[in-house]
């Protein structure tokens, strides 16, 4: 190895109770193998004799190996004092789209840049969300409960067409889904920062005025980041704005919304059903009262994730912002450390 080679050391992570991947076939799809690595690299052969690089997991070498570090590819690890221990650390590339795992960024240097991998869950994302949408329209969260209790019951619906779906986060995930949902003649109304239009909205606000809309919404999906402005965002006080026919579906983040509260209106049939694919703690511990909170489907963060595809294109990601980092260029996908995403 040459001192002018840049580099590189890729951080995976075991799976652990509490943590990601929370089971061993979520280190397999979200874990950078050599094989797979230098797959990728090799439709990248000007980059190839510029690198070198180290695979490793968990704190193995980590010391060791990011004292002459110039790049980080990883999804979670220490950050206290990465300064010191990492000097010559220039760019961290994040394996998952959510960084809030990583915050507060006052570990974030100002020549350090951050970027995710926001983008590549869109089309899995968009599916799942039509799908959640429809799975509500249709009743299946009471039809599955009524299944659990062996109550053969009626329940009857009809098409999306002309339901109000308000969509809180209209980035690549609640973009992909609302431009599936659109297609089918459902009227959405995108909530996000700016207010900026999204493709398939009939209109789109910012969250500060989020109140006007949620009591006339059908479904309210949440596909929103873990920041200072969207914790908590929907508390007790907005789901109580809801019609109790609505339905709620959230792939963001725990911290958006009020579960404990959403739990007592499903348990009381003050909410149509709910689907949840994320929780602060996952897994959930075996004796959580969602398990059995009626009119509630819970997945296991997957929303996103495209099996046995997540890490490639992980790494399709990184190696054309490697090149660009090379070449001394801007890099996409970076994250503002101020706003968190």
């Amino acid at each position: 190895m040459t001192k002018d080679k840049i580099k590189i050391h890729i951080r995976n992570n075991h799976w652990k109770k509490g943590s990601l991947p929370c089971d061993l076939e979520g280190e397999k799809n979200s874990s950078v193998t050599k094989d797979l690595f230098e797959s990728k690299l090799s439709k990248y052969p000007g980059i190839k004799d510029k690198i070198s690089y180290l695979i490793d997991w968990d704190d193995d070498n980590w010391k060791s190996s990011m004292k002459d570090a110039d790049i980080l590819l990883a999804w979670n690890f220490p950050t206290k004092g990465l300064s010191k221990i990492a000097p010559k650390l220039k760019w961290i590339h994040i394996v998952s789209a959510g960084v809030n795992h990583l915050s507060p960024f006052n570990w974030v240097k100002k020549d350090l840049v951050l970027t995710n991998s926001r983008g590549i869950q869109a089309k899995k994302a968009g599916e799942f969300g039509l799908m959640s949408i429809l799975m509500l329209q249709n009743q299946m969260t009471r039809i599955i409960t009524n299944q659990k209790q062996k109550d053969y019951v009626t329940l009857l619906s009809n098409p999306i067409e002309n339901k109000h779906v308000v969509v809180v986060g209209t980035g690549s995930l609640g973009g992909s889904m609302i431009k599936h949902i659109s297609s089918l003649g459902a009227n959405v109304t995108g909530v996000n920062r700016r207010g900026r239009n999204v493709d398939g909205c009939s209109k789109v606000i910012k969250f500060d005025k989020i109140d006007k809309v949620l009591p006339d919404a059908d479904f309210l999906y949440l596909a929103v980041p873990e920041t200072n402005e969207t914790k908590g965002m929907i508390n007790k006080k907005r789901l109580d704005a809801l019609k109790h026919t609505c339905g709620i579906v959230n792939i963001g983040r725990q911290s958006v919304m009020d579960y404990e509260h959403l739990r007592k209106k499903l348990t009381k049939n003050e909410i149509s059903g709910a689907i949840l694919d994320v929780f602060s703690e996952e897994p959930i511990k075996r004796n959580s009262k969602f398990w059995n909170t009626p009119n509630l489907v819970i997945t296991p963060h997957i929303s996103s994730d495209s099996k046995g595809k997540y890490i490639e294109m992980v790494l399709e990601k990184f190696l054309t912002n490697l090149k660009l980092f090379i070449d001394k260029k801007d890099l996409i996908n970076q994250v503002d450390p101020d706003l968190g995403y």
